[in-house]
């Protein structure tokens, strides 16, 4: 069939499987091009089929010649129906680690589950014996307890007061001014439920009850902060309260892996276009103009760039890790620059939907949000008939 993005709001409905799959052997070029890093040998990745858990997958795999076992919840294809993104992005990854000669299986399903936790312990009790990293990387809306069977669902919310700002309609290139009501209710405790930290520890805990964990092994989990601009909505809204109790795990999942040399980490990730920021008003109008200033500085990165720095610079580059006065890691650094927020808050003030195609980056937003789900990739060619059934290797 000939598959073209079919888009209703900040979501595509369909995925092409070429495009996808040419993402990834872009990605893993890259980090093949940046030469080996002595990093973790055994990985697992919770939230690996997009972005950063993507980009973890990859590095670790064609960085470190990693065992990998990947854990996501994608929709696969069916006769005349795309698959998702993620399911594309998987069966791409699995395909070229098994010609590389690397293990790698993939798990698809709730990762929030105690059914999906357990498939996973029994593959690495199987497969590896145990596991020297884990990263996790849920981007998840919704979360059914595993123990109560309550669904929280979070939400998108300032706390104390309405929200008002610019943002952009990223396929029009439209400006114009939203507000967001405060949060209410349990709006709060439900988002903190849903991306907080409790399911990282969850995972932790399991892992470690059943020696999983090699001796000093590490986990780390990503998170943004972000500019003043954007903190009302984020940092300081019930996303931010969900990163706040994100970040305040890992304290506690260290001091639970310290008999094993164990530690826990949070990394502050740059702003980049992914499902989940896409649905972040305002955030789509700051990053075509972050995209604008950074690429002019050449300081750009997308995902692939920031986790390849993550490992080769922080986390395995033999030296003492670098972390900020909350003990977090910053790999936002280049992003949170003096120079670059002065800049970008300058443009902010004079966006418009006249100007912003020429002091921001609008079509690369657009193009990220396309590659997402293999569309507007170099390369690829989108007249050709393709076939959508895709399979997973290890599924079989």
């Amino acid at each position: 069939m000939i598959i073209e993005p079919r888009t209703r709001g900040f979501i595509c409905l369909t995925a092409h499987p070429t495009g996808c799959e040419q993402n990834v052997v872009d990605q893993i070029a890259y980090v093949k091009s940046k030469g080996k890093i002595n990093g973790a040998k055994k990985v697992l990745v919770i939230g690996s089929s997009t972005g950063f858990g993507l980009a973890s997958r990859i590095s670790s795999a064609f960085g470190s010649d990693a065992s990998t076992i990947g854990v996501f919840f994608d929709k696969p294809s069916t006769p005349g129906r795309t698959g998702s993104a993620g399911y594309y992005n998987t069966a791409a990854f699995e395909k070229h680690a098994h010609k590389a000669g690397l293990y790698a299986k993939s798990i698809n399903g709730d990762a929030f589950s105690n059914e999906i936790k357990r498939k996973t312990l029994d593959m690495i009790k199987e497969d590896l014996g145990q596991v020297d990293l884990v990263i996790y990387s849920l981007a998840s809306p919704v979360r059914t307890h595993p123990d109560t069977g309550t669904r929280y669902k979070s939400v998108l919310k300032p706390i104390g007061g309405v929200f008002s700002n610019k943002t952009v309609d990223f396929h029009t290139g439209d400006v114009t001014e939203i507000s967001i009501n405060p949060a209410e209710g349990d709006d709060i405790a439900n988002t903190v439920a849903v991306m907080g930290g409790e399911d990282w520890k969850m995972w932790m805990d399991a892992l470690k009850s059943e020696n999983l964990l090699a001796e000093g092994a590490t986990t780390v989990a990503y998170s943004y902060i972000g500019p003043s601009l954007t903190e009302a909505v984020y940092r300081k809204g019930t996303i931010g309260a969900a990163k706040d109790d994100l970040e305040a795990t890992a304290f506690t999942i260290s001091d639970a892996l310290k008999s094993i040399g164990g530690k826990a980490y949070v990394s502050v990730n740059k702003a980049l276009v992914t499902q989940a920021s896409s649905a972040i008003p305002v955030i789509p109008l700051y990053i075509s103009l972050l995209y604008k200033i950074m690429k002019a500085k050449g300081i750009h990165e997308g995902c692939i760039e920031q986790i390849q720095r993550l490992y080769s610079e922080r986390l395995f580059n033999g030296k003492e890790m670098l972390l900020d006065d909350n003990g977090r890691i910053r790999i936002d650094d280049w992003e949170m620059r003096e120079d670059v927020q002065e800049e970008v808050a300058k443009l902010w003030e004079t966006a418009s939907t006249e100007n912003l195609f020429d002091i921001g980056d609008l079509e690369g937003y657009s193009n990220d949000f396309f590659n997402l789900f293999g569309f507007k990739v170099d390369g690829v060619d989108y007249n050709a008939d393709v076939n959508e059934m895709v399979e997973i290797p290890s599924e079989n």
